[in-house]
């Protein structure tokens, strides 16, 4: 039996925070919500997947955070997919305004009906991406040159871990507030 994601279940996953730079005893690590919230409205990221030589493979995705997880797509015959398929390790990274973000964990395909229509109604609110859901993935009337053929599948990325690293456009206080949250 697969083991069910924090999103599939619906619980909330509250992650510990720690900073992780030397000389910030007098700070305390950012909330959880700063760094989702960044994650979130994000929109372009950069996927990290392994390959089955074990080197790394990063393309630009587009990416939807939906409930406790960060959502992908891929067609079956794109590297991308088929490294996930092989290997769900992954690293996705972000360049926020005021924050740079890596999360790593595990990616898993999308099954459930209900979390495939949350993911599709996401990107079709973010991105104007007018999908569809047939055969388990997603359909639509264009797709990034490089996607290859649909449908696409979705994949629930769970993080087990995410950086961030405060800019120097932050908000004043934060800059030596470099966070790991540990899920």
């Amino acid at each position: 039996m697969a083991k069910a994601t924090a999103a599939e279940i619906g619980r909330h996953v509250s992650p510990v925070a720690e900073l992780f730079t030397a000389g910030s005893e007098d700070v305390s690590p950012l909330p959880w919500e700063e760094g989702q919230k960044r994650i979130a409205e994000n929109r372009i990221y950069w996927l990290t997947t392994v390959r089955p030589s074990g080197r790394p493979h990063t393309r630009p995705v587009l990416a939807v955070w939906v409930g406790d997880a960060l959502y992908t797509t891929s067609s079956a015959s794109a590297r991308k997919g088929r490294n996930l398929e092989a290997n769900p390790s992954c690293s996705v990274a972000v360049m926020a305004e005021d924050m740079h973000i890596v999360l790593e964990g595990e990616a898993s395909r999308v099954t459930s009906e209900t979390r495939l229509e949350q993911v599709a109604q996401a990107y079709r609110d973010k991105y104007s991406w007018p999908v569809s859901i047939v055969e388990g993935g997603f359909e639509a009337p264009y797709a990034a040159p490089a996607a290859g053929a649909s449908p696409y599948q979705p994949y629930e990325i769970t993080p087990s871990i995410v950086f961030g690293w405060v800019t120097s456009d932050a908000e004043d206080g934060w800059e030596e507030r470099h966070t790991r949250w540990r899920f």
